[in-house]
């Protein structure tokens, strides 16, 4: 069957503007100021209950967007859409008059208001039987509103279905209006980051701010947006990481403090990746990494059960489930199971050799821990599928973690995994002034290799150090990777209102 032809939408909307100028002419504002509602589609519903004998019937006002109209001449149904859901709207001619008549200059995409009583149709549906309208705002250009047909052969096609991703991204306004389920994920994004946010205040952890703008970026292996500041003429860099900030405060004399931001990465994007994210930081003086390990477990069951009432979620189709205690899993361990190979006991030129059978690139800048790492990701990380800890990380890709109580060239840090997906990153912060230091010089000397996630030298925050910061244990948790997960979306772009794209054409 060949596809209807539908009406250029150029035309839709130059209908649409002379409806405009003819309410207009009505004396019909087209853009209301506003409108007294005390109710809701969700609420109508739930309250509804049919009447016994002479009790009067339960009168309204809601308002929400026409997405169906019936006209039948001296009677007219509509559909309405709020916050809530949807409700059915019926208008009679002897009733609305003038109103009734200008009905007809309403679109669907256009928001009204109405009073009326609740009632039951014949047919059992819980409408609202209007007494009074008015136009809230005249939609200038029309919703795409999928059109159902049905062939002979009883098969069903959808036309005008707004399914395009990218489309969907770049007109998240629209997606929303037609695509009801993708406000549920952004429902339950806010209820994930209060639960978050109660959990954290609970355990009586401070929430603060740091700068967004800052001098020198640190806190995590990677390149910086970079901006200038006029009036001191000096460049400036959106923040990379919360990190180096909160642990001043450690230093200052707070005992645990967090912090939910923005923050910024000028790097590629893919479908867990997005230039601007949140993240979650979190630290917690006189705990190690050990003790972080069993915070993120309560964490994480406290969030899952509070927002969806269950540990166990499927995603990407794999079931997983969050109850403690989490697998805990060393990286160079995993690594020998997978390759037969004690990473830490290789030459550079046997663990460039073995990263490059493992199909890792070799750029001939990556230190022994970053190939060490990429060696990790093609061979271990995709088989970490329930929640797991991945612990004991080289020291090269670690500058402000504490080196490892007992096994050399490495670090008290943990990774969180799931589906094979980085979830978390923690340490045991560094505290030693003069290692911290060391272990800046040795990224500078990267950064001028040509590493541009290296870390730059921050003299101000060693300073800090050398004033004393207690022990420390500090979290990062990418809050958009978090509620893909408990969401089920394999993109950061579909739990973002408004992802990066590229420039529209």
């Amino acid at each position: 069957m060949e596809q209807p032809i539908f009406e250029d939408v150029n035309v839709l909307i130059k209908r649409r503007h002379e409806e405009l100028e003819e309410l207009k002419q009505k004396n019909i504002e087209p853009f209301a100021y506003s409108f007294d509602v005390n109710s809701d589609s969700e609420d109508v519903k739930a309250q509804f209950k049919d009447p016994e004998g002479d009790e009067p019937k339960r009168v309204v006002s809601i308002a929400g967007r026409i997405m169906a109209i019936r006209r039948m001449g001296k009677a007219s149904f509509a559909h309405l859409v709020d916050s809530k859901g949807r409700i059915q709207i019926y208008m009679k001619r002897d009733e609305l008059c003038d109103m009734y008549d200008a009905f007809r200059l309403f679109d669907i995409g256009d928001i009204m208001g109405v009073t009326g009583f609740v009632f039951r149709t014949k047919t059992g549906e819980i409408s609202v039987h209007v007494q009074s309208m008015q136009l809230l705002t005249k939609s200038l250009r029309p919703i795409p509103i999928p059109k159902e047909v049905v062939t002979e052969s009883g098969e069903k096609i959808v036309y005008d279905q707004f399914a395009d991703k990218e489309m969907r991204y770049r007109q998240r306004y629209v997606d929303l209006i037609v695509n009801p389920e993708v406000k549920d994920t952004f429902v339950k994004r806010s209820k994930i980051i209060s639960a978050m946010r109660q959990f954290l205040d609970e355990k009586g952890i401070l929430e603060v701010e740091t700068p967004v703008l800052q001098p020198l970026y640190g806190g995590a292996s990677a390149r910086p947006f970079v901006t200038h500041h006029n009036t001191l003429n000096v460049p400036f860099y959106l923040r990379i990481a919360d990190e180096l900030y909160l642990k001043r405060l450690i230093v200052g004399g707070f005992e645990g403090v967090y912090e939910i931001s923005k923050d910024f990465r000028n790097e590629g994007m893919d479908k867990t990746h997005n230039p601007e994210f949140t993240m979650m930081e979190v630290y917690v003086a006189y705990k190690d990494y050990e003790w972080m390990m069993r915070f993120v477990e309560e964490m994480f069951a406290h969030i899952a059960q509070k927002v969806f009432g269950t540990l166990k979620f499927s995603f990407d189709g794999q079931e997983i489930d969050f109850t403690p205690p989490w697998n805990r899993v060393s990286m160079i361990e995993a690594i020998k199971e997978k390759t037969g190979k004690d990473v830490m006991a290789l030459s550079d030129e046997e663990l460039t050799a073995l990263a490059k059978s493992k199909g890792v690139e070799i750029t001939g800048k990556q230190s022994r821990g970053k190939l060490i790492d990429e060696i990790f990701e093609v061979t271990v990380q995709d088989t970490l599928v329930q929640p797991t800890f991945l612990i004991e990380y080289p020291v090269e890709t670690s500058p402000l973690a504490k080196k490892h109580k007992t096994k050399a060239g490495l670090v008290e840090r943990f990774e969180g995994f799931a589906c094979g997906r980085e979830i978390c990153n923690a340490f045991s912060e560094l505290n030693d002034p003069i290692d911290q230091l060391n272990r800046f010089v040795d990224q500078k000397k990267a950064l001028d290799a040509g590493d541009d996630e290296a870390h730059q030298i921050d003299e101000d925050f060693v300073r800090a150090l050398e004033y004393g910061m207690p022990p420390t244990a500090g979290l990062g948790i990418g809050v958009d990777r978090l509620v893909m997960l408990l969401t089920g979306h394999t993109s950061i772009r579909d739990v973002l209102f408004f992802p990066q794209m590229k420039p529209e054409k």
